[in-house]
């Protein structure tokens, strides 16, 4: 009864518009006074200062930065010339070439926003020029973003590493495989609606000649996924150093293409602390409150119902995806995680739940969480641009949800696809 309680509230702060910071922060605070136990309080600095102290937590600023250093940088225009002579041609046009240039931008930024705001403004303007409907295309724009923070690397990997202690690199090689289905799924949905609907495309294939021009030089930029997960597999660096090695290639590439000047730098740099210290100052009120969900033995109450009930994994799994679907229609997606994972990590334990494919599993949820209304980030990234309206973004949204979320069902209940890769490379654990 209390964790209803407990949530209730938290959800209660959240409906009348209290940052989800403070309202994180201070459902365990009227707790413990209500509960009698205002001595406790003095956990909240401590457990704020140790929240936002790991290792691993450095890689989130300096993914960050680079993604901000690759819009500006002149990169995510040659992925996307590279893109478009690839697959242009096929049924969806530009659509296609939009997921395509978000599978190959998620292997440097490793955030849905970033692809969203930067490449997105590309993506959307080309696809205007060429005819789209101004919804479909920003509608295409935020689905495409999703793609980013599965195929590594990943922030909501590295936070989620953080936060149960399981292995970035692993998290990492697991997001490939479903992030490769994802945009497959994409495309295929994008090919049925542009037979339907009769959606642009190119008149003829790009020539190899063309093809090969596009690729010498968009060659750099395609080669830093290559180096990152290189890098990592081979032990060279770490993951919370290749952030930082993607940071200074961004960087390189930038003044290299002379697409980048000086002068921006500080306002890029401004711009990458702001977005860091906002969510890592979530990230110190959640350990705060994840330290109070612990301290109340929440996840042992939780367990006992579930095995009392006779419930199976199949079950909890369900039961999860049914919460983290929920919570993503009001909630931003690291909130979600930040709240529940102190919960279902106890759970997936108990049920023999792979916590690396849960962990891919509850990314691809948040994902979803970020297209859906009326709090879908990605949305409302898109349509700071697009200005088409979320109804309208809500309207065009629907068929890359489902194809999404069968793929999320695929993964959480074969895990061997996302788990093929980290077994196969580092060794089955």
């Amino acid at each position: 009864m209390l964790t209803l309680y407990i949530f209730m509230v938290l959800i209660g702060l959240l409906i009348i518009n209290v940052p989800v910071v403070v309202a994180i922060g201070m459902t365990p605070v009227l707790f413990f006074a209500a509960l009698g136990e205002t001595r406790l309080l003095s956990m909240l600095p401590h457990r704020m200062y140790f929240g936002t102290t790991g290792f691993t937590l450095l890689a989130i600023p300096f993914f960050i930065l680079a993604g901000n250093l690759m819009n500006v940088g002149g990169i995510t225009e040659r992925i996307f010339s590279f893109a478009r002579a690839m697959v242009g041609h096929i049924p969806g046009g530009l659509g296609q070439v939009n997921i395509l240039a978000s599978v190959i931008f998620s292997g440097m930024s490793g955030s849905a926003v970033a692809d969203a705001a930067g490449l997105g403004q590309i993506e959307h303007k080309a696809m205007v020029d060429d005819g789209y409907d101004p919804a479909v295309s920003a509608t295409l724009v935020a689905a495409s973003s999703v793609i980013g923070p599965v195929i590594p690397p990943s922030i909501p990997f590295v936070l989620y590493g953080a936060i149960t202690s399981v292995s970035v690199a692993r998290l990492f090689m697991a997001g490939f495989i479903p992030g490769i289905l994802m945009s497959i799924a994409m495309m295929i949905a994008l090919a049925i609606l542009a037979n339907r609907r009769g959606f642009p495309r190119a008149p003829h294939k790009a020539s190899w000649k063309l093809r090969w021009k596009e690729f010498k030089r968009s060659f750099w930029p395609l080669m830093a996924p290559v180096i990152i997960i290189g890098g990592i597999m081979s032990g060279f660096f770490t993951p919370t150093e290749a952030s930082v090695v993607v940071c200074l290639y961004a960087l390189i590439l930038g003044f290299f293409y002379r697409d980048l000047k000086f002068r921006e730098l500080p306002k890029i740099v401004y711009n990458s602390i702001c977005q860091s210290v906002s969510l890592l100052f979530i990230i110190a009120a959640a350990n705060f409150f994840g330290w109070f969900v612990i301290h109340q033995k929440l996840p042992d109450d939780i367990i006992a119902t579930l095995v009392g009930f006779g419930a199976t994994q199949s079950a909890v799994i369900w039961i999860v995806i049914g919460i983290i679907l929920t919570m993503g229609c009001f909630l931003e997606g690291n909130s979600i995680f930040l709240i529940t994972l102190p919960l279902f990590i106890p759970i997936a334990k108990t049920f023999a739940i792979d916590l690396v494919n849960f962990g891919v599993v509850m990314t691809l949820l948040i994902m979803i969480g970020n297209l859906t209304p009326p709090v879908g980030m990605c949305l409302f990234a898109v349509d700071s641009f697009a200005k088409v309206g979320i109804l309208a973004l809500s309207r065009e949204i629907w068929p890359y949800l489902i194809v999404i979320f069968l793929v999320t069902v695929l993964i959480a209940f074969v895990p061997g696809i996302a788990l093929f890769l980290p077994n196969l490379m580092m060794g089955v654990m």
